[in-house]
């Protein structure tokens, strides 16, 4: 409104005199709102334009987009993430961050650039569906005591060495991670595909209640201790509260929501065999989710805890080493997904020191085997995934770990639940997956995330363990990140 005209003392009845609203005066402020508006984006960008030349980092010339020409991977053969075997006669044609066709080898579009791959074969880009790029870097000692600036910055640190190794994806279940995503999706660090959780759902006492017995009791005065501050755990007791905690979560941008649904090997005063929860509050957390369009994904071992997060509609199993036939046949029955790592009582478990920890810890690596053989006996949709937690010298084993597979199933099977398995699982995210497309498979449309291997995959899958060396290519978006062709 105009302050000069409408502060004038009242026009006599029936005459107006303000012409704010007048078609002509409302034409001359859109003008003069397009030129403020020009000026402030020049100098915005004069801004953002000393600020990387301050970093050494000065944009070059700014031009206007124009098509690019699409990108070739020719003369190979390619595991396209669900076919267990690989297939051959097809190049793959990249353009704009995506595979835009599969066509007979040697047709090349007019303007291609043609990456010759040398006969080698090309797989999707791996997913790793249960990791923590914020924590699995740091001992336990630096991620709950240490300067969380420090914590971020071996992140930033980790996340491109995760994309060196092959793993183009990742599904961080818990920590702080949205502003890790956020500086690799906009080039700022190179690292993975983040579909994050946030922060850890966990019931007081749960195995994301990180806090020292001298913290105890908590009153409704308390703040928010470490943990809870820096965005790696929440404690929710109570509908009122999980539905809190789950919001907040799904606020900050979270793809999928983490409860904690029982008892952990990581933490100090919760039993393996604690179930945690009540049945309400998981529904709480999933009708919340589901308002949103996504799901509940939960850590839970024990077949009572795991019947529980079914009942409730959680859609993720998060490790679930103890369960019993009945439950895995119920996690077939309900469609639910089992997130499985290969935790086996080798050089690459988590290190624990702890003898309480230590007990918990051989207790599920006794039940690895059978957990597998059950899945795939009873037709449990199964993802592959890490959970590589506080050990910064276990990172370098990621694809060491999905390596393990091959000896409860073929190569390619295995394969299959690091790529197109796995997409599948990050598909459940719907409108809250943060990249629109297809993960994990070669096929028209999919996000193009690419490796040429140096090895056979049909024959196994000890390459991974060395992906400097059996990595010829990675490419992610389209963009080649490392080429040794």
């Amino acid at each position: 409104m105009c302050q000069v005209c409408c502060s004038a003392p009242a026009p006599d009845a029936g005459h107006d005199v303000c012409l704010c609203g007048a078609p002509q005066t409302q034409a001359g402020f859109r003008r003069i709102e397009a030129d403020l508006n020009r000026r402030q984006m020049l100098g915005g960008l004069g801004a953002v334009m000393g600020m990387f030349a301050g970093f050494g980092l000065t944009p070059g010339e700014v031009r206007a987009q124009t098509a690019q020409p699409p990108t070739v991977l020719a003369n190979l053969r390619y595991f396209d993430g669900h076919t267990l075997e690989i297939l051959a006669g097809r190049d793959i044609v990249v353009r704009d961050g995506r595979i835009e066709a599969l066509v007979p080898a040697g047709t090349v579009p007019e303007g291609a650039r043609v990456i010759d791959c040398g006969g080698r074969t090309v797989i999707p880009g791996l997913i790793d569906a249960h990791w923590h790029a914020t924590l699995c870097g740091v001992t336990e000692q630096v991620a709950m005591m240490g300067d969380i600036n420090f914590v971020q910055l071996v992140a930033g640190q980790q996340a491109g060495a995760t994309l060196l190794r092959g793993f183009t994806t990742v599904r961080d279940v818990g920590g702080p991670s949205f502003g890790l995503k956020q500086a690799i999706d906009r080039g700022v660090i190179r690292g993975p595909r983040i579909f994050p959780s946030g922060a850890m759902i966990s019931q007081t006492g749960g195995h994301g209640d990180f806090r020292l017995l001298s913290a105890l009791p908590r009153m409704p005065s308390t703040p928010a201790d470490r943990a809870e501050k820096e965005g790696v755990a929440v404690l929710a007791d109570g509908n009122d509260m999980v539905l809190r905690r789950t919001r907040e979560q799904l606020m900050k941008g979270a793809s999928q929501v983490k409860i904690m649904a029982g008892g952990g090997v990581t933490s100090l005063y919760d039993p393996l065999d604690s179930v945690q929860f009540f049945e309400e509050e998981m529904r709480t957390a999933v009708r919340a989710a589901a308002d949103w369009g996504t799901y509940v994904c939960a850590h839970v071992y024990t077949s009572e805890g795991i019947q529980r997060c079914l009942r409730a509609g959680v859609k993720s199993i998060e490790h679930g080493q103890l369960a019993d036939e009945e439950t895995a046949r119920m996690m077939a029955d309900a469609g639910a997904w089992w997130s499985i790592q290969p935790f086996l009582n080798d050089e690459d478990a988590n290190p624990k020191t702890d003898p309480s920890a230590r007990a918990k810890q051989i207790r599920v690596q006794d039940g690895t085997v059978s957990a597998f053989e059950m899945g795939r006996q009873h037709g449990v949709r199964m993802a592959f995934g890490t959970d590589i937690l506080m050990n910064p010298k276990g990172t370098a084993t990621q694809g060491r770990q999905l390596s393990k597979l091959a000896r409860f199933m073929s190569p390619l099977e295995a394969l299959r639940m690091a790529t197109g398995d796995a997409g599948d699982l990050l598909a459940l995210s719907g409108e809250r997956a943060p990249y629109a497309g297809p993960l994990g498979v070669i096929a028209p449309g999919a996000l193009a995330d690419l490796l040429v291997v140096d090895e056979d995959p049909e024959t196994g899958l000890d390459w991974l363990g060395q992906p400097e060396e059996s990595l010829a290519l990675i490419m992610k978006d389209g963009m080649v990140v490392r080429d040794n062709l």
